[in-house]
């Protein structure tokens, strides 16, 4: 039975869906870190909000974990290269606290043009200042984004039916979702030189990191008016107050800081200053969303395998995944037989899909594949990290798919580039299991076996029987012999399944059989 450990306050709404799922749940809030090293090794599931910080440390003690759940969307609290690099899949859930975020931002935006909070305070303190509060409309002014995902794109819609004008920097957004949404996509300058308002909505990356400088901030309008209920370390706080001093920025109003909890900050006290202790999902809504998101994820992942909102693994849903689980074992064990076959550095891998599977998501196969590819040089490689391990070693990778098979069932391509030349090894599923069917351009119909002699040899008469005489005299049993050839009395190709695995001095036995030109030993 799966175990997960719930490490922060979270809805019990989590620890229900954990139970009805069949798994066993403990929930172990205000965890030191060393304390959380003592106990992670037991868990397969690790569910956190913010406060919980698995680094390196803590990833590296977790030999059973399979999977970080942040009940959130923020990711900055999780070292995802150690997970990564471990094998464990990180998920958020970046839609839980969509809305609630979107309105905290907007009420934000509400609150800086209008001074609410400071007219507030003084009202309530006897005052009566309503000459000194002198508000702005948000009617027709241009409000710009930076970021317009899930959370960006939910303002946006807010903002237009304000009837404010709305321009967005995101690189990842494309000019046809501009369009639908209704914003106009823009460079950074251009965001900073027209907009009336920014708000940001984007994860704190590098190249995120203090977003609003001393400088772009100088390229603003006077007046602008800036919103953060995003991450902490978008915007240099002390050039913002600088600002905020001087006039040129009307207003500003953060939910997140540098350092949280924010207990001294360079902008507390600066008039026309808001601040709100990272509110922006604190809601009842929010809370109960996320947690049974997370859990729900989590669940579906210890149970079928399926793979939701992951930051460092392709997607699988529940319901492709019993599909895809014998597609996704092939593909890694063709990987593993090229991976053991090739003794050159690669340069390219090419995934060809061909058949009824190309309706299915590709993206875990060719995970698997170049898993499998990897392993035999660097044991670490895993589905998670395989794609990044391919890309830092500068290997090209292209996928494709063909919808008429060669055959009449589906098949997997792995083609591979070395050095040397290209190499191909063509897989299928038959009565569920995996198979062979073409190897280095030889058809073939071998089944895996967890140990294989792969041998190359010249198609001559003798040859079976030397091999065979060879294992029995080291009392090496055969379960399966597959051989295929191009033409009579060319080269062959043979692929002989055996019960044990073989050592050196019989493999070399077999490589001095006059027919034999190569004979490799491949592990599964």
């Amino acid at each position: 039975m799966p175990r997960v450990l719930i490490s922060d306050k979270m809805s019990p709404a989590a620890t229900n869906i954990f139970k009805n799922r069949g798994i066993d749940v403990d929930v172990i809030t205000g965890l030191e870190k060393n304390e959380l090293i003592k106990i992670i090794h037991d868990y397969d599931g690790l569910a956190v909000r913010s406060s919980t910080r698995p680094d390196a440390e803590i990833i590296a003690a977790a030999n059973k974990l399979k999977v970080i759940g942040r009940a959130g969307i923020g990711v900055d609290n999780i070292d995802i290269k150690a997970a990564t690099d471990k094998g464990i899949v990180v998920m958020n859930t970046p839609f839980g606290n969509a809305i609630t975020t979107a309105e905290h931002a907007i009420a934000m935006l509400f609150s800086a043009a209008r001074q609410i909070p400071s007219a507030s305070m003084r009202t309530q303190n006897g005052e009566w200042p309503k000459s000194e509060f002198k508000g702005v409309e948000l009617f027709n002014k241009t409000l710009g984004l930076i970021g317009c995902g899930n959370i960006g794109a939910l303002v946006a819609e807010r903002a237009l039916g304000l009837r404010m004008k709305v321009i967005a920097f995101d690189p990842y957004l494309t000019e046809e979702r501009a369009v639908k949404i209704g914003v106009e996509k823009v460079d950074l300058e251009v965001l900073f030189q027209r907009s009336d308002a920014i708000t940001l909505h984007t994860p704190l990356v590098e190249s995120t990191k203090n977003i609003v400088n001393r400088e772009r901030l100088g390229m603003t309008k006077k007046g602008v008016i800036i919103v953060n209920c995003a991450r902490g370390g978008l915007i240099d706080e002390e050039a913002l107050r600088d600002a905020l001093k001087a006039g040129h920025v009307r207003a500003a109003a953060l939910d997140v800081f540098n350092v949280e909890p924010a207990k001294d900050n360079a902008l507390f006290g600066v008039k026309n200053f808001i601040a709100t202790p990272h509110l922006g999902a604190s809601t009842l809504e929010a809370q109960e969303n996320v947690a049974v998101q997370v859990a729900e994820q989590m669940a579906d992942y210890l149970t079928s395998g399926a793979v939701s909102n992951a930051l460092n693994t392709p997607s699988i849903s529940a319901e492709e995944a019993p599909r895809l689980k014998p597609w996704v074992d092939l593909a890694g064990k063709l990987g593993t037989m090229m991976g053991q076959l090739l003794h050159s550095p690669v340069t390219s891998v090419e995934m060809t899909y061909k058949g009824g599977i190309t309706d299915l998501n590709n993206k875990p196969m060719t995970a698997a594949a170049l898993a499998g590819l990897l392993k035999n040089a660097m044991p670490e490689a895993n589905m998670v990290s395989a794609p990044v391990l391919a890309k830092e070693r500068g290997i090209d990778l292209t996928e494709s798919c063909v919808e008429e098979a060669e055959r009449a069932e589906s098949l997997i391509r792995v083609t591979v580039t070395t050095s040397e030349r290209k190499f191909a090894i063509v897989g299928s599923i038959y009565r569920g299991e995996p198979r062979i069917v073409r190897l280095f351009g030889v058809p073939m119909d071998a089944a895996f076996s967890k140990d294989m002699l792969y041998i190359r040899n010249d198609d001559r008469p003798g040859f079976v029987g030397k091999l065979g005489k060879i294992l029995g005299d080291a009392k090496v049993n055969i379960g399966t012999f597959s051989m295929g050839r191009i033409e009579e009395g060319g080269e062959a190709v043979c692929l002989v399944a055996i019960d044990a695995s073989v050592t050196r001095a019989t493999i070399n036995s077999i490589q001095d059989i006059e027919q034999v030109k190569i004979v490799d030993l491949v592990s599964f």
